[in-house]
């Protein structure tokens, strides 16, 4: 497909950020008889689903301490609940698992999930937890665990037929998907707004752009000259200078190559997206040396899109400073930023420690390039903001592919309709100090 000399709308990446908005906003100007899909051009330098949403575990959760991360995930939920077959959703729900640390924040998840109408069980003390737990699954044996939330919705979904899905959503709508289709830069007029994308296939001038790039957007970013440092007003009061803007963190996930069906719970149904935090010590199940006695998490669901019991653990910084980190070859192909046997080790043994059912199984751990690399803003936070008069930046710190609901609310203020659910994530937070409150959890993203 040849590209087009000028389209009003411009939307770089064909993840999931860009695709929603994609289909939102081809939905949105039908509808409103502004126009149509016709109207809106998806490039993306590789294919569809080829980035972060390709590759992505794929949990659906609602559990975040900071009630604007919460009231978010509940809208990107009931966009997956819409159409479970197109997104290749599953809905078997999610468990939170903690120790006592975390206790009084995921108290506080609950209370407000209540408070939104987000149905959750919340299972309090140790004994309570253990027996909640093994009522689930007969073999539960994890160890310093003080509460127990457990989502009723969210779940998981297969990342590339979800993608394939959105695209085909688009498509409906007259949207057009260019791949193969570098960005390179832009050109803005003498007020600073963009009236061309410069790619690799040549110039698309255009009225609006959308960048939903994920891991990329520091690249997109630096190309339109936005900040690399910026202040933020801190919850001491006090203005803190030249803050990087990005840091990249290394993604650890990996499968064991077992039946899926193992995970089945007591009364036979697939089971709930497992999350485990814990400060009780973790020991090799291969040799019983500590592996850690400090505060540490896993995730782990069973997919048959994967082959096995999938998930992951914390991720590590890293600690090249962000201009200097390659992130192509992207995901399984990077040569830099994908996980060891040091992860296989640790994860394997963290399944053990929580279910017997794992005991012994580290030789089926399967020894395949995995993992990824996520660009995180100054505070882990996304930022879905204009910048240059008329691009819109869909900037997820990693916390994307579960996003679904972004697209739509990023179409609707597009056309005008502000949604609420967005405020908590523009810009200006930085400067004017409304941030978000950080938990115990181990995870950047929690």
């Amino acid at each position: 497909m040849g590209l087009p000399s000028h389209v009003k709308y411009v939307i770089v990446g064909a993840g999931i950020h860009g695709l929603s908005a994609a289909w939102h906003l081809g939905e949105n100007l039908r509808k409103s008889g502004k126009g149509s899909g016709k109207d809106i051009l998806v490039v993306d330098k590789t294919a569809i689903a080829a980035g972060a949403s390709g590759i992505a575990c794929g949990v659906v959760r609602n559990n975040y301490f900071q009630p604007a991360m919460r009231r978010l995930m509940a809208h990107s939920v009931s966009v997956w609940e819409g159409d479970p077959e197109a997104f290749s959703y599953h809905p078997v729900g999610y468990m939170q698992i903690s120790p006592e640390v975390m206790h009084a924040d995921v108290a506080s998840i609950y209370q407000q999930q209540k408070e939104i109408g987000y149905p959750s069980v919340f299972i309090e003390g140790e004994k309570d937890c253990m027996k909640y737990m093994q009522g689930i699954f007969s073999d539960w044996q994890a160890k310093g665990i003080t509460s127990v939330l457990h989502e009723e919705k969210g779940g998981y979904a297969n990342n590339t037929r979800s993608i394939y899905g959105l695209a085909k959503k688009a498509e409906n709508e007259d949207v057009r998907i260019a791949t193969g289709v570098k960005v390179l830069g832009f050109e803005k007029d003498a007020k600073g707004a963009v009236k061309a994308v410069v790619t690799d296939k040549g110039r698309i001038g255009c009225d609006q752009v959308i960048i939903g790039a994920g891991p990329w957007v520091k690249q997109i970013w630096d190309m339109l000259e936005l900040p690399k440092a910026i202040s933020i007003k801190g919850r001491d009061g006090k203005m803190h200078q030249d803050v990087p803007m990005w840091t990249f963190w290394s993604l650890q996930e990996g499968t064991l190559g077992v039946n899926p069906e193992l995970q089945r719970t007591n009364d036979g149904k697939m089971p709930p997206v497992i999350h485990v935090d814990t400060d009780a010590p973790l020991h090799s199940d291969v040799d019983g040396t500590v592996i850690t006695d400090k505060l540490w998490g896993i995730y782990y669901k069973p997919d048959f899109h994967f082959g096995g019991v999938q998930g992951g653990a914390m991720p590590f910084k890293v600690p090249t400073a962000p201009e200097q980190v390659k992130i192509d070859p992207y995901g399984p192909e990077s040569p830099d930023f994908i996980v060891g046997d040091d992860f296989a080790h640790m994860w394997v043994s963290a399944l053990a420690f929580c279910q017997k059912r794992f005991e012994g199984t580290m030789p089926k751990y399967k020894k395949e390039p995995s993992g990824g690399i996520g660009s995180f803003t100054a505070d882990s936070f996304p930022v879905f903001d204009r910048f240059c008069e008329n691009v819109y930046v869909i900037a997820d710190s990693n916390h994307g592919y579960k996003m679904i609901g972004v697209g739509k609310l990023v179409a609707d203020d597009i056309c005008g309709n502000e949604s609420d659910l967005l405020r908590p994530f523009r810009f200006s937070r930085f400067a004017e100090g409304k941030l978000h409150p950080t938990s115990h959890s181990p995870f950047p993203w929690s």
